[in-house]
């Protein structure tokens, strides 16, 4: 008995003189990662974008870029919001880390112009929230559309569009809607 309280007063002797005189352990803030794969540019980008409660700059300044018009090249500042949506959006899925597929993100007015031109249907808006960096077109491999368009109802968080015979859904962080 007396030997085993020596071990564990030498394992807690351990715990306390760790950490600096001074300092606390406080608990690691939890990390917020998303993956992506473009299917319009071939690339992957593997993220941290969020620590706790901070946005990481320099994490969003890569994810713009990432998420450039693919056609113009041009970068838009996206609402972190629409980050933190994927975020949930795939944890609500059992998802949660699972690559997304991107087959648009931000759009300039010109490649919306162009979109809405040469659509066989009315699918692309004239005021696009993909022209204010606040909108995305995602799957998921190896989730139906359907379940993600139905996730993301749930959610309640911005609009929703379900494009089945294209294989994608619509996400934004604007008003709550639907089509």
């Amino acid at each position: 008995m007396k030997s085993e309280m020596r071990h564990w007063a030498g394992w807690l002797s351990v715990l306390l003189f760790a950490a600096p005189l001074g300092h606390t352990l406080a608990p690691t803030p939890r990390e917020y990662r998303l993956r992506f794969y473009h299917t319009h540019t071939g690339e992957r980008l593997d993220i941290v974008y969020r620590r706790g409660d901070s946005y990481i700059p320099e994490a969003l300044a890569q994810i713009d870029h990432y998420m450039r018009d693919h056609r113009t090249g041009e970068v838009r500042h996206f609402d972190p919001r629409l980050f933190d949506l994927l975020y949930d959006l795939t944890a609500s899925l059992n998802h949660p880390g699972g690559e997304i597929d991107v087959i648009c993100g931000y759009r300039t007015p010109w490649s919306n112009e162009f979109l809405r031109s040469r659509s066989a249907h009315s699918g692309v808006a004239v005021h696009s929230l993909h022209m204010q960096a606040e909108a995305i077109d995602i799957r998921l491999p190896g989730v139906p559309t359907s379940a993600v368009r139905d996730a993301a109802l749930r959610l309640q968080r911005g609009g929703v569009g379900y494009y089945r015979a294209s294989n994608f859904v619509h996400v934004d962080v604007g008003r709550v809607r639907r089509w």
